[in-house]
């Protein structure tokens, strides 16, 4: 970490205009968020950024494109689907097709969010049951992962759900957390729990705002890994203890749209 004050104050004040700049209603629509913002209801919000986030990787378009089909899939209705559908029938989603993330992939995804809904109260209650064991996100990750996967998935699925025990960055689904706790004030984010604070929350780490972030001296770790989540996020707690995970816009923004 940057040891000058001078710099660092320069730096936060950087990032704090970038974040005021891409932190804004502009933003969604290129972005996999504007698919949950198609919803009202908190169910249909949490399942359609859950799936969407899920298959947040390549080009955005093409993400967006493809999380739109997986909502006509369940008739544009994600939690009246899951919960008042007999979902047995895999022929419905073997066609679906992103990337890696396929018809067997998506049809126990399908499964497993059933029955969280109706077994388990849902995505939020997963997520805070994992977050009190501890008070990190690391542990509400990896929870929300043992039970996801407690419904005998297929080998090749348990890939598209990140491990930080075993490293990964979790970067789907730290910026899916990011979309249901933030606040809604600015009207990208939607706020929807309070059971894990905002100050909790890690960073949504890819190569974008990694490169960014090594540019700009907040990140040492060359891998794009949990450590490296961990390292950049406690840096960016000394610019903003409250709400760390807000340079996001920034670092991701810097990365994507002005190729800094």
């Amino acid at each position: 970490m940057i040891s000058n004050p001078d710099t660092l104050i320069e730096i936060k004040n950087f990032l704090e205009e970038k974040y005021n700049q891409f932190n804004c209603t502009n933003f969604i629509e290129s972005d996999p968020i504007s698919i949950p913002h198609r919803f009202s209801r908190k169910e249909d919000i949490e399942i359609a950024g859950f799936l969407s986030a899920t298959i947040a990787w390549g080009q955005r378009p093409t993400i967006i494109r493809n999380a739109n089909k997986l909502m006509q899939l369940m008739n544009d209705e994600p939690f009246e689907f899951l919960t008042q559908t007999n979902i047995e029938d895999s022929e419905l989603f073997e066609s679906f097709v992103h990337r890696t993330f396929n018809g067997v992939d998506c049809f126990y995804f399908i499964r497993a969010l059933s029955a969280i809904y109706q077994e388990f109260g849902g995505l939020e209650k997963l997520f805070n049951e994992g977050f009190s064991i501890d008070g990190t996100v690391k542990t509400a990750i990896f929870h929300f992962r043992e039970k996801f996967l407690s419904f005998n998935p297929p080998h090749r699925t348990e890939k598209h759900i990140a491990n930080p025990d075993k490293g990964s960055a979790a970067k789907r689904i730290n910026m899916f957390l990011r979309w249901m706790v933030r606040s809604s004030t600015l009207g990208v984010d939607f706020g929807l729990w309070n059971s894990i604070p905002v100050s909790a929350l890690m960073m949504p780490l890819d190569v974008h705002s990694g490169n960014v972030a090594r540019k700009l001296g907040l990140l040492q770790r060359t891998q794009n890994d949990w450590q490296a989540v961990e390292e950049l996020t406690a840096n960016l707690r000394l610019f903003d203890a409250n709400d760390p995970v807000k340079y996001d816009f920034a670092l991701f923004g810097l990365g994507v749209f002005e190729k800094f």
